[in-house]
C-alpha cells in the first residue's frame, strides 16, 4: 500500500470534501477531514492503488449516484468521466464493471466508519443555543427498506411471510438515532424485518452505546419499556415516551406534582431481561407520568400520557415535556427526507453486502447535507431546522458543476462561492405550521396497472401461450 499522503490520494480526499463545503475556516468544514478518511483507509487495510477507482473516487461516485435523480450505475460511471474530461484526462470505459468491482472491493466497515464519524463531528460543534435545556436529545425510530428481488436478498432479508413466493420483495428494517437539534444521524442498526432479535428494541440494546451520560432519549410508544428505560438510566441517560397501552394509568396513585402529573412505582417485571442478569436489575423504577392535550382545529381533542424520567417538576414543566414530545415528529420528517428525497425507499442493489453499502452510503450523502445546513444555520443566526433538507439538496444539486470545477482553486473566490451557497441554502426556510392538517387523499390519479398475482415467470409464460394460440 502507498503512503496515505500520496499527492494524488490528497487531491481525491480534497475534491471529495470541497463538493459539500468541506473546506476553509467554516464552522462544521472538518465534519469530513482529510485525517479521518485516511485513518479510516488505513484501518480497513485497503491498498491504495494508480487506478481509476481508488477508494476515494469510489466513495465520492457512489455518494453522487445517491444523490442524483438517476441512481443508475451507468449515469454514475457518466458523471466520473464527464468530470476527468473537464479537467484533461482521458475517460475511462463507459462500462460500469469497473465501479461495480471497486465497491465490491471497499468493505462494508469503511462507509459505515465514514457514517459515523460525519454524524459523530456535527454533534461536536452543535451550540448551546440548539441545545434543549442544554441537554442533548437523540430521537429513536425505525423503518423498513425495499429491494430487488433476488435470491441473496432474499436469503438474508426474507419478505414478509403473507406474502407469496415471487410477489413481494426484501425487507430490511433500519433504526436510527437522530440529533434533535441538527438532524444527523449519529448511528443506525440494520436487521431483517421479522425474526428473534431483529426488532427496534433489540437494535437499540446494539446501539445503546451511542447515549451518553445527560443525554435525554427522545422516541414512541414502543421504546416505553421497563429493560430498555433501566438500561438506559443506567448509563445516565433520561427517556421520554409515550405510555403503551396496556398499562393503565391511574393519577390517585404515587406522588402528585400538579393535575394529570405524577410520579409514580413500575415494579420489575417477570421477564427475565436480556442484558442484565436478575440481581443486577433493580426491584422497581421511579418514572413520572405526565398527562397533555393536543388541540387541532376541526378534530376531537387528543390526550396523550408522556412517561419520562425526567422527575423534577420544577425543572421540567409539563408544559416543557409536551413542546419536547411535540418536537419528535421531526424525527418523522428525517425518514421521509431519507427514504423519499434521498431514494432510500426502495433500494438497488442486488446482494446484502452491496444493500448495506448503499444504505451507509445514503447517511453519508444526509449527513454531509445536514452539516451544509448547519453552516448555513450557524452563520445566519438561525436553527437548522428552520432549513428545508430538501430546498439544500437542490442547492448542492444546482451548485455541483461550479464547486467541481474550484477543486484545484486556493484563491479567495472559492470561499466567497461557499458563502454564497450558505446564504442560498439559509432562504429555503421551512414554515411555521404546528396546526396544520391535510386529508390523506389525492386528487391526481396516477395510471394504475393490474397488481401481479403469481410469479413473473409464470405470468410470462401464460402471455407466451397466449400468443401460440
Amino acid at each position: 500500500m502507498n503512503s496515505l499522503n500520496h499527492g494524488r490520494f490528497q487531491q481525491q480526499i480534497r475534491f471529495l470534501r470541497r463538493q459539500f463545503l468541506q473546506d476553509g475556516n467554516l464552522p462544521f468544514a472538518k465534519v469530513l477531514s482529510s485525517a479521518s478518511i485516511a485513518k479510516v483507509v488505513e484501518s480497513t487495510g485497503l491498498n491504495w492503488r494508480e487506478r481509476i477507482f481508488s477508494p476515494v473516487v469510489t466513495l465520492w461516485v457512489f455518494l453522487s449516484q445517491v444523490l442524483s435523480a438517476d441512481n443508475s450505475c451507468r449515469a454514475a460511471v457518466a458523471r466520473l468521466n464527464a468530470h476527468r474530461v473537464s479537467l484533461g484526462t482521458s475517460p475511462g470505459s463507459a462500462a460500469t464493471g469497473g465501479y461495480c468491482q471497486a465497491r465490491k472491493r471497499l468493505p462494508e466497515r469503511f462507509f459505515a466508519a465514514i457514517a459515523r464519524h460525519t454524524g459523530k463531528e456535527i454533534e461536536k460543534v452543535v451550540g448551546k443555543p440548539w441545545l434543549w435545556m442544554q441537554r442533548r436529545v437523540l430521537m429513536f425510530d425505525g423503518t423498513i427498506v425495499s429491494m430487488p428481488d433476488t435470491e441473496e436478498n432474499q436469503a438474508e432479508y426474507p419478505q414478509p411471510s403473507s406474502q407469496k413466493p415471487g410477489l413481494g420483495f426484501p425487507l430490511a428494517r433500519l433504526a436510527a438515532i437522530f440529533s434533535l437539534s441538527t438532524g444527523a444521524i449519529i448511528d443506525l442498526g440494520i436487521g431483517s424485518y421479522s425474526g428473534k432479535n431483529q426488532g427496534e428494541l433489540s437494535l437499540l440494546r446494539q446501539l445503546i452505546g451511542v447515549f451518553l451520560p445527560g443525554d435525554v432519549m427522545l422516541a414512541d410508544r414502543l421504546m416505553c419499556s421497563w429493560r430498555e428505560m433501566v438500561m438506559l438510566k443506567s448509563r445516565g441517560v433520561d427517556v421520554v415516551t409515550r405510555l403503551m397501552p396496556n398499562r393503565s394509568v391511574d393519577f390517585r396513585r404515587g406522588k402528585r406534582l400538579g393535575k394529570g402529573d405524577h410520579i409514580v412505582r413500575w415494579l420489575k417485571p417477570s421477564l427475565r431481561a436480556v442484558d442484565f442478569a436478575d440481581s443486577d436489575l433493580p426491584e422497581y423504577l421511579d418514572v413520572r407520568e405526565t398527562r397533555i392535550t393536543v388541540d387541532h382545529a376541526g378534530f376531537r381533542a387528543l390526550t396523550i400520557i408522556i412517561v419520562t424520567k425526567l422527575l423534577d417538576d420544577k425543572l421540567v414543566t409539563a408544559e416543557d415535556l409536551k413542546q419536547l414530545y411535540r418536537a419528535r415528529w421531526h424525527n418523522e420528517l428525517d425518514l421521509r427526507a431519507l427514504k423519499e428525497t434521498l431514494q432510500m425507499d426502495v433500494l438497488c442493489c442486488k446482494t446484502p453486502e452491496l444493500i448495506r453499502k448503499e444504505i451507509w452510503a445514503h447517511i453519508i450523502s444526509y449527513n454531509l447535507i445536514r452539516a451544509m445546513i448547519a453552516q448555513a444555520a450557524m452563520k445566519h443566526g438561525i436553527e437548522p431546522r428552520t432549513i428545508s433538507f430538501k430546498g439544500a439538496m437542490q442547492t448542492l444539486a444546482a451548485y455541483q458543476p461550479i464547486l467541481k470545477g474550484m477543486w484545484r482553486d486556493r484563491s479567495k473566490r472559492r470561499i466567497e462561492i461557499y458563502h454564497q451557497v450558505l446564504d442560498a441554502l439559509a432562504t429555503h426556510r421551512v414554515g411555521d405550521r404546528p396546526d396544520r392538517f391535510e386529508p390523506r387523499q389525492r386528487k391526481r390519479r396516477d395510471g394504475a396497472y393490474d397488481l401481479l398475482t403469481k410469479p413473473r415467470h409464470q405470468a410470462k409464460r401464460e402471455i407466451q401461450r397466449g400468443l401460440k394460440r
